[in-house]
């Protein structure tokens, strides 16, 4: 998707993109995260530089009353990075230029489409003026876990040898919310696929780790066998 091949032609195409210099210094998300929180208060504390932009973006995203749609976007951009494994490469490259940046900018607005609202677009501005487009994949995880948080949601992440179906997943949600471990919030389900469990799940939900796969169960047989000769 956005390759080295892609930003060459975006320059060719339009050689005088560039970050216009404000007159004065740009308030980034960055520095404002610490005056804006203290209006705007996040439901869980994130950390890194990916967490304060991620924290800062969930507070302009609430003033502006656009969340939901940022929500929409930054989910939109993970599907991007799952799709495209060349895309976090490309962004952490230290050496772009204004124009590569530029071109990278509006080729993640471009594949967002209607999602890329304005808080959006300023904040992946902010990214670029910054150099910090390399953290931009951090900072889609950390603002998913604001927003589940702000949802009441928890998230359960089901690991299996192979990819379950929605049939099995939605069974599992059913089994887990009328347990103990949901704690009556809502579940977010993820399922993750690790050939290395051999079968059997591994469940977790928040803190907490069900393992119930074929290579713990072998590990614990071995680990019995050892000990009794």
């Amino acid at each position: 998707m956005l390759s080295r091949q892609a930003i060459r032609s975006i320059r060719a195409a339009a050689p005088a993109r560039t970050f216009a210099r404000a007159p004065a210094p740009v308030r980034s998300y960055a520095a404002a995260a610490a005056n804006a929180t203290q209006d705007v208060k996040p439901p869980v504390a994130v950390y890194g530089v990916d967490g304060t932009y991620a924290t800062a973006l969930y507070t302009a995203a609430v003033k502006t009353s656009t969340l939901e749609p940022t929500a929409k976007a930054l989910s939109g951009l993970g599907d991007l990075y799952a799709r495209d494994p060349k895309l976090a490469a490309i962004l952490e490259t230290p050496t772009l230029s204004d124009a590569d940046k530029g071109a990278i900018v509006a080729e993640l607005q471009k594949a967002l489409g209607g999602a890329a609202n304005e808080t959006v677009k300023n904040f992946l501005a902010t990214l670029a003026e910054n150099n910090r487009l390399g953290v931009l994949r951090g900072v889609v995880d950390k603002f998913a876990e604001i927003i589940s948080a702000s949802r009441g949601e928890v998230e359960l992440v089901v690991t299996s040898a192979q990819q379950l179906d929605n049939r099995t997943l939605n069974r599992l949600e059913t089994a887990v919310s009328k347990s103990q471990y949901s704690q009556g919030k809502k579940l977010k389900v993820r399922n993750e696929v690790n050939p290395e469990i051999i079968g059997g799940l591994v469940v977790e939900i928040g803190d907490r780790t069900i393992d119930l796969s074929v290579s713990s169960k072998l590990a614990k047989m071995n680990k019995l066998l050892t000990d009794n000769l």
